[in-house]
C-alpha cells in the first residue's frame, strides 16, 4: 500500500490519508472515516485508509529516545503523512477532549526531524451520540496540530446523534446532511489540490513572462 501510494502521488493525483482515532470495533468514527473515503474516491481523490492500531505507540517517555528510537506506530504514521498530500481524522470525544492515544501518537511523531506535520493539510471530523457531535474534542485536537504547523481546515465536521445517523449502506440518512458532508470534503479537496499545484503553475507563468524566480519570491503581482 505504501509503495503504491507513493507512486500514485508522484503521478500528480491528490492523495489523502484517512483514519479513525478509535480502537473500538464498529466505532461510529470509523464508520464516518469510511464514508469520507467513499466521498473522496467518488470525487477523484486517492485514498489511503488506515486504522488507529497501525499508529499505536507506547506512552511517550523521553528516556526511551536512545539511538534515535521511534516507536513503529510513529514511524508508520510519519511515512503515511509524507506519502500523502493531506490527512483526515475522525476522532471521538473523550471527556470533552481528544483521545489520549491520539495525543500520545502526535507527541511521538513530532519528535522526528524534519518535523512531518509542518505545512501538511488536515481535516478534522467527529461522530458522537451526543447533540454536540464530539465538536469539543476537535477544538482540543486543533491545538497541537496547528502548533506543529499543520494547516487545519477551518470547516470541521461533527455528526450529532451519530448512532442513529447511518443507513444500512453506511451513508447518512439525512440527505441534506449528506450533501453538507460531501460539500465540506470537496471544498477541502479543492484547497489541497490548489496548494499542491499552484506553486508549479505560478513558477511556469513567471518564467513565461521572462522573469526569473528565486526562493524569496512568495507572491506574483
Amino acid at each position: 500500500m505504501m509503495e503504491d501510494q507513493q507512486n500514485t502521488n508522484q503521478q500528480g493525483h491528490t492523495s489523502f490519508l484517512i483514519f479513525s482515532a478509535s480502537l473500538r470495533d464498529n466505532s461510529i468514527n470509523t464508520r464516518l472515516a469510511k464514508l469520507a473515503a467513499q466521498v473522496i474516491g467518488k470525487n477523484g481523490g486517492t485514498v489511503d485508509f488506515a486504522i488507529m492500531s497501525e499508529f499505536d505507540c507506547p506512552s511517550f517517555n523521553q528516556d526511551l529516545e536512545v539511538d534515535n528510537y521511534h516507536p513503529e506506530g510513529a514511524q508508520e504514521f510519519r511515512n503515511r503523512i509524507l506519502a500523502n498530500d493531506a490527512f483526515i481524522i475522525a476522532a471521538p470525544e473523550y471527556n470533552g477532549s481528544m483521545p489520549g492515544i491520539l495525543k500520545n501518537m502526535i507527541d511521538w511523531v513530532s519528535r522526528f526531524r524534519p518535523q512531518p506535520f509542518h505545512q501538511h493539510h488536515a481535516l478534522l471530523m467527529s461522530a458522537s451520540p451526543s447533540m454536540a457531535g464530539g465538536n469539543r474534542g476537535l477544538w482540543s485536537l486543533r491545538i497541537p496540530l496547528e502548533h506543529l504547523g499543520t494547516r487545519v481546515y477551518p470547516d470541521m465536521f461533527s455528526l450529532a446523534t451519530a448512532h442513529e445517523a447511518f443507513d444500512e449502506d453506511g451513508g447518512l440518512k439525512d440527505k441534506t446532511l449528506a450533501k453538507r458532508f460531501e460539500d465540506n470534503l470537496v471544498g477541502f479537496m479543492n484547497l489541497v489540490e490548489a496548494s499542491k499545484h499552484y506553486p508549479c503553475i505560478k513558477k511556469a507563468w513567471v518564467e513565461f513572462l521572462g522573469e526569473k524566480t528565486d526562493k524569496e519570491t512568495e507572491r506574483v503581482e
